[in-house]
């Protein structure tokens, strides 16, 4: 059976879909619950101890709230049963993609200066003048690989032109996919999707979705490290963020 895009959590009114969890769940040893069709506290708690001891695809462990999700269910029934397609949608969000990917490995000079030439050609796209400053560069990135992809393409870049990351979420004129639509269905995300995540206090982190894999993500994020970091020193592959992380949601130009 397929992840049916959608949370199954407490009241779930498919039984076949909680019939099938139920039985996944006993099967692993993870019971013994009754196999319903009910969705009750008895399968809730069945599938908190199955969250507790497992992991999700990139190893990460799963979050322990008793609802199944695309990440949970994809460990319940193997990563083939959440089906993402992964297709481009358009020649932009494809170009965009592209460019970022050939941007793998640009790092500051020297290291923690927020400069260096690639670095300062970034932050002058997005209208910032580096010298004599410390920008973060994550939206600048993201800003110059769209702009880098209009022009290949013969259109005006749709982007607004900032360096700030809840700027760019409040003023993008696009799709906006929340994270609690995408969390239920992974399939609203598309490879060339912007993520923004808002740390608060202004504060925020983005990048572009390379592939979808159940609730994960694989991103290439400019201003990172390989530990996730929101201030890095590089742009960088990423394979381990959780759809659970993008508090803010996703951009589709």
């Amino acid at each position: 059976m397929n992840y049916p895009n959608r949370i199954i959590k407490k009241k779930e009114a498919d039984k076949d879909i909680v019939t099938a969890i139920q039985k996944k769940l006993n099967d692993l040893n993870f019971g013994p619950i009754d196999v319903d069709g009910d969705f009750g506290k008895n399968t809730e708690s069945a599938v908190k101890l199955f969250q507790t001891q497992n992991f999700d695809a990139a190893g990460l462990p799963l979050t322990a709230d008793g609802q199944v999700g695309s990440v949970t269910w994809a460990a319940l029934f193997g990563d083939a049963t959440v089906i993402n397609d992964n297709t481009m949608p358009s020649n932009l969000l494809s170009s965009a993609l592209m460019i970022a990917i050939s941007q793998i490995n640009v790092v500051e000079v020297p290291m923690g200066s927020n400069r260096g030439p690639q670095v300062d050609v970034y932050l002058r796209r997005a209208g910032l003048n580096p010298v004599g400053a410390h920008y973060s560069w994550c939206a600048a990135f993201t800003y110059y690989c769209f702009d880098e992809a209009s022009k290949k393409i013969g259109n005006s870049n749709p982007l607004p032109k900032t360096a700030g990351v809840l700027e760019l979420f409040r003023r993008a004129k696009c799709t906006k996919i929340a994270q609690s639509a995408a969390l239920a269905n992974p399939n609203l995300i598309v490879p060339g999707c912007i993520f923004i995540i808002d740390h608060g206090g202004g504060m925020g982190h983005t990048g572009i979705v390379e592939s979808v894999n159940g609730g994960n993500i694989t991103t290439i994020e400019g201003n990172t490290n390989s530990a996730l970091s929101s201030n890095g020193y590089g742009v960088f592959r990423l394979n381990r963020r959780k759809i659970s992380q993008i508090n803010k949601g996703f951009l589709q130009f």
